[in-house]
C-alpha cells in the first residue's frame, strides 16, 4: 500500500475524502455512501453529466490505498492543473457556476438524485467552462422533502450577485469576507430600499431573513413535492439569469492599453519583445501578474501552457475569462497582487494562499512594477524576493522609471515613497534572486524590459 496524504480541506464529508498518493489525486468513496454511489452510475447520471461536461469524468480504481475499513471504492479524477476559490472569480464567473449548478440539479432530480451540497468551491473552471469536481455531492431524492442546499445555494451564489447588481463591487471581496456564504439577514441589510421593490429580493433574501428571526414553531414543514422543487429551481434561474453583471460605463483599469499616454506604438513594441523572448524559453506554466484585459495573457496562452491571469479589477478579469479563458487553459482570477488570497479555513490548511498555488515556471510583471513601488510603498527587495518564490524558472518583467509619466501621477501628491527608485537600484535588488539574460529599452520610452532567469538555491 503506497503512502497517502489526505486533503487537508477534505475531512467534512462522512461520505468520503480526497487524497494524493504519488503523483495524483484520488477520491475515496466510503462504504455508507456505495447505494448513492451505486444509483449515480447505474440511472445514468453520471455519464450524462460527464457526457455535458458539467462533471469532472473518473475512473473506477479497485484499489484501497488507504487501508481503511471503511473503503468501498477509490475514484481517479481528471487531474486539474490548478485550484481557484469564489473569492477569487469575477461576478460573471460565479453567476455561470450557479446555473451550472442549478442545471445540475434539474438534472438530477430526473434520475432520482439531488445535489446535497451547493457550494461555488465544488465548481472549478478547468477549460474556461463551469465543472463540478465532487462526486460525491449527489443523494438518493426524496420528493417530500425540500432541497436540503437550498440556504447554501443563495448565501453562495444569489446574495453575492444580488449585492453586485446593486452595489457593482463584484462578488469576491463579499465571498473573501464570507468564505461560508452571506446570511440572509446580512445580505439583506447591505441591500438599499430600492431593492425592495424586486421580488426576488422579497422571496429570496427578505422573507428567509425574517424566518430566520422568527420563533422556532412546533417542526412541521409545509407539504413539498418535486413539482414545486423544480419551480424553485426554474425561479432561482431566471432570477440569476436575468441579474446584469456587468457595469455599462464603469471602465476601471479595462481601457488602460485604449487610453495609456505612451499610444499604441509603446504596445506594439513591447508586443514585440515579449513575442520573442517567450519564443526563446521552455516553459510549461505562466503566471502573468497585473494581466489587466488580457492583452499578453493571450500571447502566453498561444503557447498551450496552463496560464494564470492575476488582476485586482474584476472587469479586467470578465473580459478575460469572457475571451481568452474560453478557448485556452487560462484561469482569470481576480487578486491584488499586494493583498493575494491568504490561507484560509480551519489551521489555515482548507484553502491554500495564492502564493503558494500560483507558482509557475515563468512569471510576467508587465506595467506593475511602479504601481506596488510608488503607489503602495513596497520596497523592492520585498518584491524581488516575492516574485523570486512564485517563478520557478524565468521573470519578464518591466521597469518604469520615475521619469515616467505614469510614475510621476503615482508620486504627485506623495511625500514619501520607496527611494532610489532607478534602474540601478532595480537592478542591484534583483541580483541576489537572479541573473539579467536580456535587457531592452522600449522603443519611444524610458521603460525597460527584461529577462530575469533565477539563480538556483
Amino acid at each position: 500500500m503506497p503512502d497517502y496524504f489526505p486533503h487537508p480541506a477534505s475531512f467534512r464529508d462522512p461520505s468520503g475524502f480526497v487524497c494524493r498518493c504519488g503523483a495524483n489525486w484520488y477520491r475515496q468513496v466510503n462504504t455508507g455512501y456505495r447505494d448513492d454511489y451505486l444509483h449515480l452510475v447505474q440511472s445514468g447520471l453520471y455519464g450524462e453529466l460527464t457526457a455535458k461536461g458539467w462533471l469532472l469524468p473518473h475512473t473506477e480504481i479497485a484499489e484501497n490505498y488507504t487501508g481503511s475499513p471503511d473503503w468501498y471504492k477509490t475514484l481517479l479524477p481528471e487531474q486539474l492543473s490548478f485550484i481557484s476559490y469564489p473569492e477569487e472569480w469575477s461576478p460573471a464567473q460565479l453567476k455561470e457556476a450557479a446555473l451550472c449548478t442549478l442545471a445540475i440539479s434539474r438534472l438530477s432530480i430526473a434520475h432520482g438524485m439531488i445535489l446535497k451540497d451547493a457550494t461555488p468551491r465544488n465548481i472549478q473552471f478547468p477549460e474556461g467552462r463551469p465543472v463540478l469536481i465532487d462526486s460525491l455531492s449527489f443523494e438518493r431524492y426524496d420528493p417530500s422533502i425540500p432541497w436540503v442546499a437550498y440556504r447554501q445555494f443563495c448565501e453562495s451564489f444569489l446574495y453575492p450577485l444580488i449585492l453586485h447588481r446593486y452595489h457593482g463591487l463584484g462578488t469576491h471581496r463579499l465571498l473573501a469576507a464570507w468564505p461560508d456564504g452571506i446570511p440572509a439577514g446580512a445580505a439583506g441589510k447591505m441591500l438599499p430600499f430600492r431593492s425592495r421593490r424586486s421580488l426576488a429580493v422579497w422571496l429570496h433574501v427578505l422573507l428567509p431573513a425574517r424566518i430566520n428571526r422568527s420563533p422556532k414553531k412546533d417542526g412541521r414543514m409545509a407539504a413539498f413535492d418535486q413539482n414545486k422543487l423544480l419551480r424553485l429551481l426554474a425561479n432561482l434561474e431566471d432570477i440569476i439569469g436575468g441579474l446584469e453583471v456587468d457595469r455599462p460605463g464603469e471602465k476601471g483599469w479595462s481601457d488602460y492599453y485604449d487610453k495609456t499616454i505612451l499610444s499604441h506604438a509603446y504596445l506594439r513594441e513591447k508586443e514585440r519583445l515579449f513575442s520573442s523572448w517567450i519564443g526563446e524559453i521552455e516553459f510549461s506554466s505562466a503566471l502573468d501578474l497585473g494581466a489587466n484585459d488580457g492583452h499578453f495573457t493571450r500571447l502566453l496562452a498561444e503557447k498551450n501552457v496552463r496560464v494564470i491571469a492575476a488582476e485586482s479589477d474584476w472587469r479586467c478579469v470578465q473580459t478575460l475569462h469572457r475571451t481568452v479563458a474560453k478557448d485556452r487553459p487560462v484561469h482569470a482570477l481576480c487578486v491584488d497582487i499586494a493583498n493575494p488570497t491568504p490561507a484560509t479555513g480551519f489551521n489555515h490548511r482548507e484553502r491554500t494562499a495564492f502564493s503558494e498555488r500560483a507558482a509557475s515556471d515563468l512569471v510576467t510583471a508587465l506595467a506593475l512594477l511602479h504601481h506596488l513601488v510608488l503607489g503602495l510603498n513596497i520596497p523592492l527587495p520585498m518584491i524581488a524576493g516575492y516574485l523570486a518564490g512564485l517563478t520557478n524558472a524565468w521573470l519578464i518583467i518591466e521597469f518604469v522609471p520615475l521619469t515616467d509619466e505614469k510614475s510621476r501621477q503615482l508620486v504627485e501628491h506623495k511625500r514619501v515613497y520607496p527611494a532610489p527608485y532607478d534602474g540601478d537600484s532595480f537592478e542591484m535588488h534583483f541580483a541576489p534572486w537572479f541573473t539579467i539574460e536580456r535587457r531592452a529599452v522600449i522603443p519611444g520610452t524610458e521603460r525597460t524590459l527584461y529577462l530575469l532567469r533565477k539563480k538556483p538555491p
